[in-house]
């Protein structure tokens, strides 16, 4: 077991809003040193060599690459925190092989996920965005609506976690019938169908992704789940952009088998492909669905909270793996 460290350095990768005052505020009176990257996300050539000049005892990172060489560069990192709920922007196996706690914070933002997919559905069935933008240019016309109630659509939730999960209650209050998938269903689903996965994409009118992103699930929406949804769908991603494959989103679009596609993330953020910004049934922001004062200020502080735990000796609330198991003089850290 480590004993509990001396004053160190916290190295903040980047950020997605306008300063560090809550990290550093943690950090700072638990007696320790906040070195903070460039706001946005560096490329990991970049974090690499902050690492190496500051050699951190523990890393905070938002959406900065936090790579293997990364890991490996600090001997005193003890954590690498992330500000989020994904993993997929660090090395996870080769901080579990080199004994350093990966954490996130995996429950901040459930009810503004959970709103956002929501609010998506509900800005489709009511035309909401595409009617805004026909006024704006000067066309009023009433006539042309095409609209759904939703209290009669089939919706799909693809991921049952604590954001599936909050999804799927908020649709059931609006009457619609509510499927989903998960690959380790719960026993108990009251009011929630779980499925297979090919056979939600077919019978849903609207399907909604709240999976991580993981080799195994890299475009788990491509061209051939896209052909087996229903003519007229919706799809809506508030997860991460690999999980869907663009081009196919774009050419379901263009052909009119997908009516909607909304998207708060994409694969090649913060790029916009010209092809889908093209697209009228494309509903596009950018990558906020976790967002609220109230999530962002719990996640900086929560995260933060977890570098101090781990540098203090103890072990963190919410760890993402078990260093412990690949070196054995930790066993009493967790």
């Amino acid at each position: 077991m480590k004993p509990p460290s001396r004053p160190g350095t916290v190295l903040l990768t980047d950020y997605a809003w306008p300063d560090d005052s809550v990290e550093r505020s943690v950090i700072e009176q638990a007696g320790h040193t906040l070195v903070t990257g460039p706001a946005e996300p560096a490329a990991a050539e970049a974090i690499e060599g902050l690492v190496a000049e500051h050699r951190p005892a523990g890393i905070l990172t938002c959406w900065a690459p936090v790579s293997a060489t990364a890991v490996e560069t600090s001997p005193e990192l003890r954590i690498v925190a992330r500000l989020g709920v994904g993993l997929d922007n660090i090395a996870v196996d080769t901080a579990t092989e080199r004994g350093v706690w990966v954490t996130n914070v995996p429950d901040y933002c459930v009810e503004e996920v959970s709103d956002h997919a929501v609010g998506m559905v509900l800005a489709w069935t009511r035309g909401l965005a595409l009617f805004d933008r026909e006024v704006r240019s000067g066309r009023w016309n009433p006539a042309s609506a095409r609209l759904r109630r939703l209290s009669t659509l089939t919706c799909g939730v693809v991921g049952y976690g604590r954001m599936g999960r909050a999804t799927a209650r908020k649709l059931g209050a609006f009457g619609c019938r509510v499927l989903a998938h998960d690959p380790h269903p719960p026993k108990d689903t009251p009011g929630v169908e779980m499925t297979a996965l090919d056979e939600l994409l077919r019978r849903c009118d609207v399907v909604i992704l709240h999976v991580p992103l993981t080799p195994g699930t890299h475009h788990i929406i491509g061209a051939e789940q896209l052909a087996q949804m229903k003519t007229g769908g919706l799809l809506v991603n508030v997860s991460r952009g690999g999980l869907v494959d663009t081009d196919a989103v774009v050419k379901a679009l263009d052909s009119g088998h997908l009516d909607g596609a909304a998207l708060d993330v994409l694969e090649s953020e913060p790029h916009v492909p010209a092809a889908l910004l093209q697209q009228p049934g494309a509903l596009l922001t950018p990558h906020v669905a976790f967002s609220s004062d109230a999530s962002v200020t719990e996640l900086r502080r929560r995260a933060a909270e977890e570098v101090v735990r781990v540098l203090a000796g103890e072990a963190p609330a919410h760890a993402c793996n078990s260093p412990h198991a690949q070196m054995p003089d930790q066993g009493q850290r967790r």
